[in-house]
């Protein structure tokens, strides 16, 4: 199975980010704050893309970051079981994890890991590939396992996979507060956008904004991320990039 390269995402991550990038992260957790206001309770929010390669992992790990900097204890749920990359990216064990305990495999608790980033954020990384993720996702249990998790933290970030290549995203909408769509520029295309809204619409999802990654950024690295999302999750739209000269 091909890996994702996650070797650069752990340079953008952090404490390793520009001063620029970081004040941006804050101006987002700000936004945040707005539009889901503390009323004492657990804050869950969905991160998701129309297509893969937009950047997903990375905004979720700095907003997580940056929501932790204001002493918000927050955890990231890795919920794209299909291709992890978080126990790479964060040097953390690879399993139990989400997949683990959504299968009765493992008890809540034996998931969380401390980032190795800030003391208040901690992780659950998707654990071992299962042959059923969407299944996983969409059990009973899945809810338990946020109620349980909930009653520990201010914000748990659900790290989804992209909208147009399965259902994931969707499945889990009436669980999350609203979600926060990346699109990368130069890269997906309004028609993919526009269809990823439609199937989140049709889940009565709640759209908290949209984050533009890469802005002012060249398109490298796309060929690697697309086979890697490729192998796991079949054949992908193409993006603006891809589809130039075949009109």
């Amino acid at each position: 199975m091909p890996e994702v390269n996650t070797q650069n995402r752990a340079e953008i991550v952090g404490e390793n980010l520009s001063f620029a990038a970081s004040e941006a992260y804050k101006l987002l957790r700000t936004n945040l704050m707005f539009s889901l206001p503390d009323e004492g309770g657990c804050r869950i929010i969905g991160i998701t893309s129309a297509v893969p390669a937009e950047g997903k992992s990375t905004t979720t790990l700095n907003l997580a970051y940056v929501l932790a900097q204001a002493g918000k204890s927050v955890l990231v749920i890795e919920a794209d079981m299909r291709l992890p990359t978080y126990s790479t990216t964060l040097s953390l064990q690879a399993a139990p994890g989400l997949s683990n305990v959504l299968a009765g495999l493992s008890k809540y608790h034996e998931a969380i890991q401390p980032s190795g980033l800030l003391d208040n954020l901690f992780v659950v990384v998707a654990g071992d590939i299962p042959p059923n993720p969407s299944e996983l996702l969409g059990s009973s249990r899945f809810g338990d396992a946020l109620a349980a998790y909930a009653a520990k933290v201010d914000f748990i970030i659900v790290d989804l996979p992209p909208v147009l290549s399965v259902s994931d995203a969707a499945t889990i909408a009436p669980l999350v507060q609203g979600f926060l769509v990346i699109t990368r520029q130069n890269y997906d295309t309004k028609r993919n956008l526009r269809e990823a809204l439609r199937q989140l619409g049709l889940a009565n999802s709640k759209i908290l904004g949209f984050i533009v990654t890469r802005a002012g950024g060249g398109g490298g690295g796309h060929k690697y991320y697309k086979k890697g999302y490729g192998y796991g999750y079949g054949e992908q739209p193409k993006s603006k990039k891809d589809s130039k000269g075949k009109k």
